[in-house]
Order: structure tokens, then sequence, then C-alpha cells
């Protein structure tokens, strides 16, 4: 006799950002939406590698979510030098220079948020999340979300965004799936800093960006 299969149904939601007076939320793309079990292991989620490219100064897209394990190449798509490195506590590392049409890799083991940054071009950021979960999306630009295929049961929401920071809440997902859901984040804390070189310097003229 075949052994039964649990219903699987949707867990879909809106997030939204509360701003400062006068500003409106532009990033809500970036939100990343994901689910972890609660009392017992969450499912296996299969490696996913991907890219994030280097095109006129900015890593593209901006925010890449990402099962724990998975690789990220990073092409050089500008006609110069770059050199991703982050000094992310949950596993930081330095590529070296990428000339252009080459690309560097790294694999990202342990979950966790992990910042991104070249170490010429001090304005260059993006941030990977690395999931333990096969349950993850992220927003589209109106701040909605769906998670598919998510077995009955209990679950912790999480939430993560760069600016809005990070919340979570339990919830509990029936055979139809769970709908409706509003998270709302805050960053009207939120100021934007100068962060630091490969050596934990402050970026200066001499480090190299001539282009």
């Amino acid at each position: 006799m075949p052994s039964a299969v649990l219903a699987q149904g949707a867990v879909s939601g809106r997030v939204s950002i509360r701003e400062r007076d006068g500003e409106s939320s532009r990033d809500l793309a970036t939100a990343v939406i994901y689910l972890a079990t609660v009392g017992g292991a969450n499912a296996s989620a299969r490696r996913a590698d991907s890219e994030i490219a280097m095109h006129d100064k900015e890593y593209i897209p901006h925010v890449r979510v990402v099962p724990a394990g998975s690789t990220v190449a990073f092409p050089n798509q500008d006609p110069f030098r770059h050199n991703v490195f982050s000094n992310s506590p949950g596993g930081p590392f330095d590529l070296g220079l990428t000339p252009r049409g080459r690309a560097a890799r790294n694999t990202f083991r342990r979950p966790g948020a992990y910042a991104i940054y070249c170490n010429i071009h001090s304005r260059m950021s993006a941030f990977v999340l690395a999931v333990g979960t096969p349950w993850f999306t992220q927003a589209g630009a109106d701040g909605g979300f769906a998670l598919g295929n998510v077995p009955p049961g209990r679950y912790v929401l999480h939430v993560w965004h760069e600016r809005g920071g990070e919340a979570s809440r339990p919830i509990e997902v029936g055979a139809g799936g769970l709908g409706g859901l509003a998270i709302e984040l805050d960053a009207r804390g939120w100021r934007p800093t100068e962060h630091k070189n490969k050596f934990g310097l402050d970026y200066t003229e001499s480090d190299g960006e001539r282009y």
C-alpha cells in the first residue's frame, strides 16, 4: 500500500517597511522570506548555485538568497578588475583580483547573512542570505510573497531586509496553506554607514580605484 502524501499549500503575505516621515519604500524586492520548522529538523535544501554579476561598479542583484552549501559566482563584466570579499563572521573570504571576463566563486556553507564588498571600489555592496531550508523567496516590488509546497505543520516565519532588520513569528500551516500574512519591518533608525576594506581599514585614494 503506497504511503500517504501530506497535502502541501502556499504560505503568502506581504512585507512592508515603516519609514521616516516623507520617505517611501523603494527596495521591498530585496526582502528575504524563509521558513524554519518547529520541533524538528528542517527539510533538506538542495544546493542551488547562483551568481551575482559585477557590472558598472555594482553587484547585480544587490541581494541573493540561496540554500546553505550553494556556490555563488561573481562574473566580472567590467573592463577592469574587482576584488570580492566579505568579513562576515559566518565565513569571511577574499577572492582576490578578478579580471574582466572571469568569475570568482565562493561556497556559502553556513546559514547567515553575508555582506559582500569590493576591496577596490568602496561603493560596491551586496548581500548573500544562505538559509538552511527549502522554503525561501524574495518579495516582489510591492512586498508580496508566496512560498509554495509547504507541508502542514508549525514553522517560524523569518523576514530579513538590509534596512529594516529582521523579524520572525511562529505560524501554523494547514493542509490548504496559509495566506494573508502581514509583516512590518522598521527602517526609521537605519542610517547608511561607510564600510571598511578587507583589512578593516578606511578606503583611501591609494587603494587602486583609478577607474
